[in-house]
């Protein structure tokens, strides 16, 4: 499970590698902050795919489904099984059109020692960043105010982090 991940990558070079529009960005310029310990509920840039353009949106850590009675149950979908998102009802109607890249340049994984667990960061070893697959989903409130969260998709982990854990994100390059 990826638990906290980190983004501390500048904007300019996430225009560039993921070939965002100039006019993207700028907007985000007010607001973005690198952060080194990104949690469930914080409101994180992720890439859409939008009438052909790759643009940048804000959305919620933890999937809150459209058809959710409340947003509570974002915490229990941070993550997702990638072999088991094609059966299970939260998911499955996301796949063809509510993907989204969940851009990081590291994520945690916790390691037990004893009854304390130790952060342990994996990273690129050209430091460079890169994305989760994930898919998201628009909620909501009585209020008629909407909240668009996403889910980050989990896999068998490769041979570094299951020293550590036994599932890791989707990672993208």
């Amino acid at each position: 499970m990826c638990g906290r991940y980190t983004l501390s990558a500048e904007l300019r070079v996430i225009q560039e590698q993921f070939d965002l529009a100039s006019g993207e960005i700028k907007s985000w310029f007010d607001h973005y902050e690198p952060n080194y310990n990104v949690a469930p509920t914080h409101q994180v840039p992720v890439i859409l795919l939008h009438e052909g353009e790759r643009r940048l949106s804000a959305m919620r850590w933890g999937l809150i489904p459209s058809w959710a009675k409340d947003e509570k149950m974002g915490f229990s979908t941070i993550n997702a099984r990638s072999e088991e998102i094609a059966s299970k009802p939260t998911f499955k109607n996301l796949i063809p059109a509510q993907r989204c890249l969940v851009i990081a340049d590291g994520f945690y994984e916790f390691r037990a020692e004893g009854k304390i667990k130790k952060p342990v960061r994996f990273i690129r070893k050209d430091k460079s960043f890169f994305a989760f697959a994930g898919l998201f989903d628009m909620w909501k409130r009585p209020n008629g105010e909407v909240i668009t969260s996403f889910t980050i998709l989990t896999t068998a982990p490769n041979p570094l982090v299951a020293k550590v854990h036994d599932r890791m994100p989707v990672i993208l390059t």
